[in-house]
């Protein structure tokens, strides 16, 4: 395999000269650089990506770090930030949350290993760090973006939405349908953006003169085990409700399931609601209503902007991004009296 040395030799010239030629970084006379493509043609010669980066002084790789690599939530963030660094020549490098310690410390272990990696940029879908982890950072904190969480010390580089305003909206969508009798299915009290928006559910039903202090409420996983087992629960707990507020989809997703499994008809006895409006939920059944978060758009913004700051590209980069609720067929008109009683015996059986 040709080497850059081989093209210099070829064409006559220094070995920083052919280095200019490829790297297209600095001036050459017309009749040099001719001569340059001309070797470089004959020997078909392709620098490594370890040499273009040798020769440009970037990586071309921009490191992503997500808390866990499953669910229906972060593949979708993945491949559009993927997609969109291949379409400009650029490649994408992936850690995620592993090992013993807490949340913190796997996201500073990530972020570590990415920057080991020579990354030029990095985006971390994290709330568990501290602003000081990312002072500690020093002259890569400038190279930072940060979604759906925001962090005082780089408010700039953070990109996320409307939290609050999403729980309300999920709120408003029940009491349209007259549902009253309402419990809810919470994400991890240490995540701000659940808190947020459990806040915003709770104090839209306030508004609306709902004694919220009554309500039956669970804290989960954000995973359809979580949904499920929180379903399970609320169902044996005598607690009568014709609708029931999930704080993602996956458990929206888990809480569907079992109400299938204990017999319970969705819509018709109960109303089911979600957050995040991902792909999964225009497929489940029935299908699910779900506050809808521009993720992409938040997304692809953030790399905007951090590709802007890497490479000195000039990309248009907004940070607003819409909140709504996407309707389907899992909300409908409350019951005048709560049919839901206790769950069936469970009947599977394993050959």
């Amino acid at each position: 395999m040709a080497t850059i040395k081989d093209v210099a030799r070829l064409a006559g010239v220094g070995l920083g000269t052919a280095s200019r030629v490829v790297s297209g970084r600095g001036s050459v006379s017309p009749a040099t650089l001719e001569r340059v493509k001309k070797a470089i043609e004959e020997l078909d010669f392709r620098p490594s990506h370890a040499a273009r980066s040798l020769l440009s002084g970037s990586t071309q790789m921009i490191g992503v770090y997500i808390p866990l690599l499953k669910g229906t939530f972060y593949m979708p963030i993945m491949q559009s930030i993927d997609n969109e660094l291949r379409a400009a020549g650029l490649h994408m490098v992936v850690a995620f949350g592993v090992g013993a310690g807490d949340l913190r410390e796997q996201a500073i272990e990530g972020i570590t290993f990415l920057i080991e990696r020579g990354c030029d940029g990095l985006i971390v879908m994290s709330n568990a760090l501290l602003d000081s982890d990312i002072d500690a950072l020093g002259p890569k904190k400038s190279r930072l973006v940060v979604l759906n969480h925001c962090y005082d010390s780089i408010a700039e580089q953070c990109f996320t939405a409307d939290h609050v305003h999403g729980g309300r909206l999920a709120a408003q969508a029940l009491l349209q349908y007259r549902h009253n009798k309402i419990a809810v299915i919470a994400g991890p009290a240490s995540a701000p953006d659940n808190v947020d928006r459990i806040s915003g559910f709770m104090d839209e039903l306030t508004l609306s003169g709902i004694d919220t202090s009554k309500m039956w409420i669970a804290e989960s996983n954000f995973a359809p085990d979580g949904g499920w087992a929180a379903a399970e629960e609320l169902l044996a707990s005598g607690y009568k409700f014709t609708a029931v507020f999930c704080a993602n989809d996956e458990m929206a997703i888990g809480a569907l399931s079992f109400f299938q499994h204990a017999g319970i008809a969705v819509p018709d006895e109960v109303s089911v609601i979600g957050y995040d409006d991902t792909e999964t939920a225009a497929f489940s059944a029935p299908r699910l209503s779900s506050v809808h978060i521009a993720w992409r758009e938040m997304t692809m913004n953030g790399l905007n902007f951090l590709l802007n700051r890497c490479y000195d590209m000039n990309r248009p980069v907004e940070r607003q991004f819409p909140v709504g609720m996407a309707w389907r067929s899992s909300v409908s008109k409350a019951p005048k009296v709560a049919k839901i009683t206790k769950a069936k015996p469970d009947k599977t059986s394993v050959a």
